[in-house]
C-alpha cells in the first residue's frame, strides 16, 4: 500500500512537472520581405485568413518597425534586441559579403539567453546571419523555405513529441515573400516579373493550395509606379503572401493537436516591407512598416490593437521578459553570463575583435509585454532606424527617427547615387521605368529623385503618411527640422552609432 501511494504520488510530481514544462512556450515567425499586405490590416486583396484569425485573438500592431531595410542586418536585430550598427552586422552575412556580428553579442543573444532560462530553442528555415555560435540554437530543422506548410510539418515531432519536458522557443523563419531567382517567362510583357518564390506555369508547391491573383485587381502603393509590369510581380508577391498564411494556420493546427495553442506566445512579424525598389533597402515607410501580430495565451485581451509605436529592436527582450528572464533594472537579462568567459571555456579566447568596445549587458529595446494587456500602454514615443550596408558594394548609410508626428531621415552618404541591391534593380517593376530616362515617374518620385538624394528628408508623417512632400527646404519648418536633427544627434549619442561622429567631420 506504501509503495502503491508512493509510485503515485511519483506519477503525479511527473505529470504536474511535465505539465507545467509546457507552458509558456515561444513561437517567433519572421517572414521574408513582407509588408502589412493582410486582410486585418485592411488589405482588400489579400488572402490571408489564417492571420487574420490570429489578429481577432491577439493584439495586432499598426505601428511597428523594422530598424532597417537589409535582410541580415534586421534579423541581428531581431535577435539580440540591439540595432545593427551597435551589434556589427552591418549588411548580409552570406557570400563576400561578409558582414557578422560581433562574438560577444552572445550574452544577449535571444537563442542563447532562452537556453539558459531552461528552453529548448530550435529554428527551421532562413537563418543569414553569423557568426552561428553567436545564435546557437540547440536543434535545426530542415524543409524548403518556400514551403512554409511544408516548414510547418517538419516541426510537428519537436512541438508535440519532444523528449525533455522544457518550454520550446521555435523560430519560424520563411523565405517568402523574397524575391527569387526566376522570372514568370510566360508573361507577355517585354520586362517579365520575378515569380517570388512560386512555380512556374501556375504550378503548387506540395500541400499548398496556392491563391492566384488578377494584376488588374491589385492596388498598387503610392510609391510605386502603377503600370502592368509593377501590377504583375504585386500579384506574384501576393501568391507568396497566401503561402505564408498557409503555413501559419499549419503551425496553429499543430500546436493546436498537441494543446499547446492556449501554452504558446505567437509572434508574427516580417524582417522589413516589401521587395520592391521604394521599401527593401530604404528607410522610408514601406520598408520599415512591418506587420506584427502576438498573440499571448495568458492574456484575456483578444481582437486588439495597439496604435503604439513598437520597434523590432524590441522583440528580444519582450520575449525574454515574457519568459521572466528580464531584469528590468538593467534591461538585460537576469542572469548575464559574461561573454568573454563564455568563449575562454569554449576555448576560444583570442584576440580578434569581438565587441567593438561593448559590454553587451542591456537591451537597446525595450518589453512591450505589458501592451499586450493594455493597448495604451507605450515602451516609446519614438523609433530609429539605422541602415549602413546591404549588399557590401551598397554603401549608403541613412538614419532616421519618426514619432507620431515627424519623421528625419538623414542620408549621409548623399552625395553618392543611391545604391541599388541586384534584386531590385533587375526587377520589371524597376526596368521598366528606369529605361524611359531620369524623369520618368516612379511612384510620386522620378527616376532622377530616386537616385539623387537631399542630404536631409522631413516629413510630416501623420498628415503625409506616403512621405510625399519633404519638408527640408521650406522655411516655415527650419525649427522643426533644427529640433528633429538634434533629436537624431542625440539618439545617435545614446544607441552607441559610430555615424554620430560625421556631424562633425562632414
Amino acid at each position: 500500500m506504501v509503495i502503491r501511494s508512493t509510485l503515485l504520488l511519483a506519477f503525479l510530481a511527473l505529470s504536474v512537472s511535465s505539465s507545467f514544462a509546457q507552458e509558456k512556450n515561444v513561437v517567433l515567425i519572421v517572414t521574408d520581405d513582407q509588408s502589412p499586405n493582410l486582410g486585418c490590416y485592411g488589405d482588400d486583396v489579400a488572402v490571408t485568413p489564417h492571420l487574420d484569425g490570429l489578429a481577432k485573438v491577439g493584439v495586432r500592431y499598426t505601428h511597428a518597425f523594422a530598424t532597417t531595410a537589409s535582410c541580415s542586418a534586421s534579423r541581428s536585430v531581431i535577435l539580440t534586441g540591439l540595432h545593427n550598427h551597435k551589434n556589427g552586422q552591418y549588411g548580409h552575412q552570406h557570400h563576400f559579403h561578409k558582414f557578422a556580428t560581433y562574438h560577444n553579442a552572445v550574452s544577449l543573444s535571444l537563442p542563447k539567453v532562452m537556453t539558459d532560462l531552461g528552453y529548448h530553442t530550435a529554428r527551421i528555415g532562413k537563418f543569414h546571419v553569423g557568426p552561428e555560435k553567436v545564435y546557437p540554437f540547440e536543434t535545426k530543422l530542415k524543409a524548403n523555405q518556400r514551403n512554409p506548410v511544408q516548414m510547418a510539418d517538419r516541426c510537428k515531432e519537436f512541438i508535440s513529441e519532444r523528449k525533455d519536458n522544457r518550454p520550446f522557443f521555435l523560430y519560424f523563419a520563411t523565405s517568402d515573400p523574397h524575391r527569387s531567382g526566376a522570372i514568370n517567362r510566360r508573361s507577355e510583357l517585354e520586362y517579365k516579373p520575378n515569380l517570388f518564390g512560386n512555380l512556374p506555369n501556375r504550378k503548387a508547391h506540395y500541400d499548398v493550395e496556392e491563391v492566384y491573383y488578377d494584376p488588374e485587381k491589385i492596388a498598387v502603393p503610392k510609391f510605386l509606379p502603377n503600370n502592368p509590369e509593377t501590377r504583375e510581380e504585386l500579384a506574384q508577391y501576393y501568391q507568396s503572401c497566401s503561402r505564408v498564411d498557409q503555413g501559419v494556420g499549419r503551425l496553429i493546427e499543430i500546436l493546436k493537436a498537441a494543446d499547446l495553442f492556449e501554452k504558446t506566445l505567437i509572434v508574427f512579424t516580417s524582417d522589413h516591407g516589401m521587395a520592391f525598389s521604394g521599401a527593401k533597402t530604404t528607410i522610408y515607410e514601406p520598408g520599415l512598416h512591418v506587420p506584427m501580430i502576438v498573440r499571448n495565451p495568458y492574456e484575456s485581451k483578444r481582437g486588439a490593437v495597439c496604435e503604439q509605436l513598437i520597434s523590432h529592436v524590441d522583440l528580444t527582450p519582450s520575449i525574454v521578459d515574457f519568459a521572466g528572464g528580464l531584469d528590468a533594472d538593467r534591461n538585460g537579462p537576469r542572469d548575464w553570463k559574461d561573454p568573454d568567459q563564455f568563449w575562454r571555456d569554449r576555448d576560444e579566447d583570442v584576440q580578434d575583435n569581438r565587441a567593438g568596445g561593448n559590454q553587451f549587458r542591456s537591451y537597446q529595446g525595450r518589453s512591450w509585454l505589458a501592451s499586450l494587456n493594455d493597448v495604451t500602454k507605450s515602451s516609446r514615443d519614438e523609433v530609429f532606424a539605422s541602415h549602413t550596408f546591404h549588399e557590401i558594394q551598397m554603401y549608403y548609410p541613412m538614419r532616421a527617427i519618426r514619432d507620431k508626428k515627424y519623421k528625419l531621415i538623414w542620408n549621409i552618404a548623399y552625395k553618392l547615387d543611391f545604391p541599388m541591391a541586384s534584386d531590385l534593380w533587375e526587377a520589371s517593376s524597376w526596368q521598366s521605368q528606369y529605361v524611359q530616362g531620369p524623369g520618368a515617374n516612379y511612384g510620386q518620385k522620378t527616376v532622377k529623385q530616386y537616385l539623387r538624394r537631399s542630404e536631409f528628408e522631413l516629413y510630416d508623417i501623420l498628415n503625409d503618411p506616403a512621405e510625399s512632400k519633404n519638408l527640408a527646404n521650406q522655411s516655415g519648418y527650419l525649427s522643426v527640422l533644427d529640433d528633429y536633427k538634434r533629436r537624431l544627434r542625440e539618439k545617435q549619442i545614446e544607441l552607441g552609432d559610430p555615424w554620430r561622429s560625421k556631424w562633425e567631420h562632414e
